[in-house]
């Protein structure tokens, strides 16, 4: 089966983290067999010429996957009515959430008519979460089908470590791993949070994992909530196989974020069997159980920094083999398999 994703996110030499979830689900989609090509832009033009280039090879999908509903759907669009080659869409946007606005707010009503177009003629979208089909749907994004995808973990994230530290160490550590944007990752609502927390206790550490676009603010406005020494440890940007490492020398991951969809680093902590602190927004609750963590309001500092103590304080209440069974969804496996059965129902 040979499958055309195209895609305006993918990681590059000037960004390898871009789009790093559509690159695994590629790869998720080859182990199934299927000979994937990817055509990456974010211009109809270059888009054209990578789809000429493919031609002149003699290569023709079966079945197009449309990673956002975005100008590549056009190419989509006309495969469809020229070939009759169906297409699916995968959704990851957070700017239909309310919360972010960027669909409404960027887009005019033409081009929005135009996205509408394209969405309506797929075969089925599949966004990352039953919280963003609800919010595509209230921004006019109207479909037959609707079938929710899961993103894909590494599979190393579902290695066990025998060294793993012990949950009754005298040190604990809470890990933060993000992009360091503050409008939706809300770094500086955990430093409060976590400020708080040290006028309670010290007894632990938070360490931030990750680079962005806000890092040095981000940084330099940790220092002048003066911390203890020690209860902050910053480690820059990670390979995924280091983030790991990570998150096997940690007894909680914490992400208070103000709007997100499906954040890969929390299937990441199901699949290691971490225990979860995180804002309840988005897609989060859809993953984030009582079994394995404490879901927080938005933009609640003290209800984040409660979260952080109690969970500090219950560690052995987290079972890690039945948190570990709450990640297997997001296995190369099962979506991969997920994919493939998709593919062919559309053909």
């Amino acid at each position: 089966m040979r499958i055309l994703f195209l895609t305006p996110w993918y990681p590059s030499d000037k960004d390898a983290m871009s789009g790093l979830f559509v690159y695994k689900h590629v790869e998720a989609v080859r182990a199934q067999g299927c000979d994937v090509r990817v055509i990456f832009s974010d211009t109809w033009c270059d888009t054209r010429r990578q789809w000429k280039a493919l031609r002149r090879e003699g290569w023709m999908p079966d079945v197009v996957q449309l990673n956002v509903i975005q100008k590549q759907g056009i190419l989509a669009l006309w495969l469809k009515k020229r070939y009759g080659i169906p297409y699916v869409i995968v959704e990851h946007w957070s700017g239909f959430l309310p919360e972010n606005g960027a669909y409404l707010r960027n887009n005019g009503s033409l081009k929005r008519k135009i996205y509408e177009k394209i969405a309506s003629e797929a075969s089925v979208i599949m966004p990352v979460s039953e919280r963003l089909k609800e919010a595509m749907q209230t921004c006019g994004i109207q479909n037959a089908r609707w079938e929710k995808i899961h993103n894909v973990v590494d599979d190393f994230f579902f290695e066990k470590e025998e060294s793993r530290k012990s949950k009754v160490e005298s040190q604990k550590t809470l890990l933060h791993v993000s992009c360091f944007d503050e409008a939706a990752k809300n770094v500086k609502g955990l430093l409060r949070a976590a400020k708080m927390l040290t006028e309670k206790r010290q007894d632990w550490c938070l360490v931030l994992v990750g680079t962005g676009a806000d890092y040095k603010e981000v940084r330099a406005y940790a220092a002048t909530l003066a911390f203890p020494a020690g209860t902050l440890r910053w480690t820059g940007e990670l390979t995924p196989r280091e983030v790991a490492e990570e998150m096997h020398k940690a007894d909680a991951f914490v992400l208070p974020s103000n709007y997100e969809n499906a954040p890969v680093v929390l299937s990441e902590s199901l699949a290691m069997g971490l225990p979860i602190i995180a804002s309840r927004v988005g897609g989060i609750p859809e993953m984030v159980d009582e079994e394995s963590g404490i879901l927080v309001p938005t933009r609640d500092e003290k209800a984040l920094a409660e979260a952080m103590d109690e969970m500090l304080d219950n560690l052995d209440k987290y079972d890690s083999e039945k948190i570990r069974l709450q990640g297997e969804q997001y296995s190369f496996e099962t979506v991969g398999k997920h994919f493939k059965a998709v593919y062919e129902s559309v053909l």
